[in-house]
């Protein structure tokens, strides 16, 4: 890792970024209805690590997905819409003996339920070597999260390589979003590998809740799991819509989610990475890269699928350069 990106003070590392995890071919029922009640399916896309790549790209941060893709129709269609977004997808590979993953959604009025049929697919085959790839070797962040080292152990030896470089001597740092999925654990490793992975990482992202599902209870606020996670040189831990906080080395900033019509949760976190790194990209406070990460989360809140547009330019402008009164007090519209 360079020393500036080391230095306290804003993060100085030059993109492109790349992320690296699976994307599957997503059956959603339209219009929204339960699962068994529903009389047609749409066909989307959905993956944490593109999702990250593609909001990265509508901030104009380059942006590079590594991956693979089975030879079928959802393959080809998971590689075109996500280039179409503006994402490098020279770094996919398309594996000509394994199946593209599919979800199936489930709305409910609580939640929505996912069923995922990705046992064997061909994200699940990549290996280290995916390392070695140039779409990887000359980035300059690299992004993951939790879910990639759950698919297989090739695809957790992928991640623990990448990270078992001490972070000072890296030659890129490396972004880890814990993205606890429960069903993805059987085993009941998640705790101690997620833990393990993230304390390893240069940026590390938590929710409030999946650390206290993962970790304990009585990590109660931000700053015990500050305290539990003390290693990364950038910690954002993320209170649900209430609240987001970043830990800078020893400095904490708290920012406040604006208020958001919620039409469906999916994707948001990815969002909110996504806006939170192009802040750190561009050379903004990290008051300013959360209340982007915040944004960014809203346009996923605003719609059923994982993408939304952002603000036109102007409102995003705006809404960065409010005052802390005016910011606390207001609503993202979009």
């Amino acid at each position: 890792m360079t020393a500036a990106s080391r230095t306290t003070g804003r993060w100085s590392v030059h993109p492109p970024v790349a992320c690296i995890g699976e994307t599957m071919a997503a059956l959603v029922p339209d219009p929204v209805a339960r699962l068994e009640e529903a009389g047609r399916l749409g066909v989307r896309i959905a993956g944490a690590e593109s999702n990250v790549a593609v909001y990265l790209a509508d901030h104009g941060v380059p942006a590079r997905w590594v991956s693979a893709l089975g030879d079928d129709p959802f393959g080809r269609r998971i590689r075109s819409e996500v280039a179409a977004s503006g994402v490098d997808v020279s770094g996919v590979r398309t594996d000509p003996h394994r199946p593209t993953g599919l979800l199936v959604k489930d709305p409910g009025t609580e939640a929505t339920r996912i069923h995922y049929y990705r046992r064997g697919s061909a994200a699940s085959a990549l290996t280290a070597d995916v390392l070695n790839d140039d779409a990887v070797r000359t980035a300059g962040l690299v992004h993951l999260s939790g879910i990639t080292p759950a698919l297989s152990p090739g695809c957790h030896e992928l991640v623990a390589a990448l990270l078992e470089v001490p972070a000072a001597e890296r030659p890129r740092p490396v972004s880890f979003d814990v993205n606890h999925r429960p069903a993805l654990w059987p085993d009941g490793t998640a705790p101690t590998v997620l833990l393990g992975l993230a304390r390893r990482a240069d940026i590390a992202f938590v929710g409030l809740d999946e650390a206290q599902a993962l970790w304990g209870a009585g990590l109660t606020d931000a700053a015990a799991v500050r305290e539990l996670l003390p290693e990364p040189r950038v910690l954002v831990v993320k209170d649900g819509g209430r609240a987001a906080t970043a830990f800078d080395g020893d400095r904490a900033h708290t920012v406040p989610a604006p208020r958001v019509e919620v039409v469906e949760p999916v994707g948001a976190g990815d969002a909110f990475a996504a806006g939170f790194l192009a802040g750190l990209l561009r050379g903004e406070e990290p008051v300013r890269a959360l209340r982007l990460g915040h944004l960014t989360a809203g346009a996923a809140l605003r719609v059923t699928g994982d993408h939304g547009p952002l603000p036109d330019p102007a409102r995003l402008a705006a809404l960065l350069d409010a005052g802390p009164q005016e910011w606390a007090a207001g609503t993202d519209h979009g």
